[in-house]
């Protein structure tokens, strides 16, 4: 992936789309003093470069009954990290896989409706190949949950 160069009306364009991700273009292009065809150019250069991966809502998962959020840490054996990686990724609860350094080779964030989901989910980590070692972390608060950067 090549790198390219920002300017400040593509980091303008990052931060509205950040705000609201459903923003129309000409309101984008009228808060920005620019023409819709240069915020949609803009977006597609930024999208074909993969600094915009897509556009997502922010659900708020508790309302929708998964009230339970755990950090899971994962020990990994025989140099496997990005074939577990890139299993435990395609399990429906799992929200992020990280590749961290430290005790654990990963870190998962998941949400679940039980402790009984959350329990066979912990248990079918178990069963993967190269697996050693599982520990689990329970949210008891969000104070803060947001994957936005203030650019």
């Amino acid at each position: 992936m090549s790198r390219i160069i920002l300017d400040n009306k593509d980091y303008a364009i990052i931060k509205l789309i950040q705000a609201d991700a459903r923003m129309p273009f000409n309101e984008i292009a009228r808060k920005l003093k620019v023409s819709e065809g240069t915020v949609f150019n803009r977006l597609e250069k930024l999208k074909k470069a993969g600094i915009v991966k897509g556009f997502q809502a922010m659900i708020d998962y508790e309302l929708l009954g998964y009230e339970i959020t755990a950090i899971i840490g994962l020990r990994v054996g025989s140099g496997m990290i990005p074939q577990v990686e890139a299993e435990v990724s395609k399990k429906p609860n799992v929200l992020a896989v990280y590749d961290v350094t430290g005790e654990y080779d990963a870190l998962l964030i998941c949400r679940f409706k039980s402790r009984m989901q959350m329990n066979d989910f912990i248990k079918s980590l178990l069963t993967i190949k190269y697996v050693e070692r599982t520990n689990t972390y329970l949210v008891l608060n969000t104070v803060k949950e947001n994957f936005s950067i203030n650019l």
